[in-house]
């Protein structure tokens, strides 16, 4: 029934004006379309193909890795985290546990 209420509301959205004719055909085809596999969806995906490594480590390699993911280059994800240090040790927890389970590198 969950389908039935979506395309409902979809439908008087459209109605109403808030989504446009595209907008309304690419939400009714997502609803419609069969299940896709989780490695299709780009954020999964991205996750991933998350690895520390190895060319560009200071320690562990997890803020090259996910300068490799992201495009933002490793310093700045090396500030980030020692600011997060900074605030209750967050980043310090965050980068051992990307440590402990991002695998390295072929």
């Amino acid at each position: 029934m969950a389908l039935a209420d979506d395309l409902l509301r979809l439908g008087d959205m459209h109605a109403r004006g808030a989504l446009t004719d595209a907008e309304f055909q690419r939400a009714k085809a997502r609803l419609l379309e069969p299940d896709r596999p989780t490695s299709e969806i780009p954020a999964v995906a991205a996750v991933n193909r998350l690895r520390r490594s190895r060319a560009d480590r200071w320690i562990a390699g997890v803020c090259g890795g996910v300068a490799v993911i992201t495009g933002v280059e490793s310093w700045i994800w090396r500030l980030i985290l020692a600011v997060l240090a900074l605030f209750g040790g967050t980043g310090v927890l965050l980068y051992i546990l990307l440590w402990i389970f991002v695998p390295d590198e072929d």
